[in-house]
């Protein structure tokens, strides 16, 4: 490992989040520092893509706002992001859902993937 990449994994440091991707709704709460004061705001949203590789990974949220569409771009890794919630996990076949954008109303939402349990499952193989 050369020396430049050890001290950038030093001073950046590892964030543990949740393992998400194109789809999925999300909770990006981002630390605001306006003078000397500084407060936390969520973001909640669709994740539209995730690009890059290592510390330059970035991902794009998408929410609706009073009828109007705000998209932001969040750096994986930046120090100002505080936590990620993932709220949903959506069922999507494309990895970038630029085609949301054109979209309103019921045709604009993303099925919930349905998650089955190892509980869950043992019961239903019992019963059949």
């Amino acid at each position: 490992m050369n020396a430049v990449a050890f001290v950038h994994e030093q001073l950046t440091g590892k964030k543990e989040f949740p393992k998400f991707k194109a789809g999925d709704n999300i909770t990006v709460n981002y630390k605001i520092i306006e003078g000397t004061k500084e407060r936390i705001q969520s973001f909640k949203g669709d994740v539209l893509k995730r690009q890059g590789t290592g510390h330059t990974q970035t991902f794009t949220v998408r929410k609706m706002s009073d009828g109007v569409g705000v998209e932001r771009l969040f750096p994986l890794f930046s120090p100002n992001i505080d936590s990620i919630i993932l709220n949903k996990s959506g069922r999507v076949r494309r990895a970038k859902l630029f085609y949301l954008r054109e979209r309103q109303g019921k045709s604009a939402r993303i099925k919930e993937k349905k998650q089955i349990h190892a509980t869950q499952r043992n019961t239903a193989k019992a019963s059949a």
